[in-house]
């Protein structure tokens, strides 16, 4: 039972912190990282490409079409963490402790966040299929070199 409220607890957590990743990567001041993470990191790269005008054009039409399911998913997406959050509530104050009802909800939501997940690599994959087979390799090669860097940073700072 005790694992039950601590799951129940921790999920709007963790769901708030992807809520605020997914709304564009919108980083409040400098954050621990700085440009490790988000689109600042991954623009970064794809610029190192070498990218064609043809395959800029295809990143730019992506981008534009998925701009308004964007939007519409995020609208969504507040509204039923909201609704959630209420119907945790209630079920925290509840005078009997419902744990199948906690099972529902705590299903419900993760159902909700794979969903989320599962269509934002759809719209990473179209827009990394665009790339050539090097360039895939290249992509991969800077990546790499950026987590190791931002590993750095990280172990750095942790290390004081």
């Amino acid at each position: 039972m005790k694992a039950t409220v601590a799951m129940v607890l921790a999920v709007p957590m963790l769901l708030g912190s992807v809520s605020a990743l997914a709304e564009g990567g919108k980083y409040h001041g400098k954050g621990h990282y700085g440009d490790c993470g988000g689109p600042r990191a991954e623009r970064g790269i794809m610029q190192s490409l070498d990218l064609t005008d043809a395959q800029k054009e295809q990143m730019r039409s992506l981008r534009e079409s998925n701009k308004a399911e964007m939007r519409e998913n995020m609208a969504q997406g507040r509204e039923a963490m909201k609704a959630n959050h209420d119907k945790m509530q209630d079920l925290l104050l509840a005078d009997n402790f419902d744990e199948n009802a906690v099972r529902d909800l705590a299903k419900q939501m993760s159902d909700q966040q794979i969903e989320r997940r599962v269509s934002m690599m759809k719209k990473r994959h179209d827009m990394l299929n665009i790339l050539t087979a090097e360039q895939k390799v290249q992509y991969k090669t800077l990546k790499a070199e950026k987590q190791a860097e931002c590993m750095a940073k990280w172990q750095e700072k942790h290390s004081e």
